[in-house]
């Protein structure tokens, strides 16, 4: 009896650590940007191989979050800023 093997889809995988990293680390200068866009770029592709379909839409998404909380940060920072 021979046990099939499941191909793990590496660019699922690493939109969805790089999503996750984006958020994580969003104080950051810089680092979020860069996470952000390769995380939808990286799921963007997974998407298109069968195996792995939602890491790769939850990377998508999480990249997506790290961006908005970025854009999000930068207003709220300029807001305040205008107080003073």
């Amino acid at each position: 009896m021979e046990v099939e093997k499941q191909q793990t889809n590496g660019m699922a995988v690493s939109s969805l650590v790089l999503g996750i990293l984006g958020v994580v680390l969003n104080l950051i200068p810089l680092i979020p940007y860069l996470l952000g866009i390769l995380a939808i770029v990286f799921g963007t592709m997974g998407k298109k191989v069968e195996s792995g379909k939602g890491m790769a839409v939850a990377g998508t998404i999480l990249g997506s979050i790290a961006l908005v909380m970025k854009i999000i940060f930068w207003l709220f920072v300029i807001a305040i800023g205008g107080l003073g």
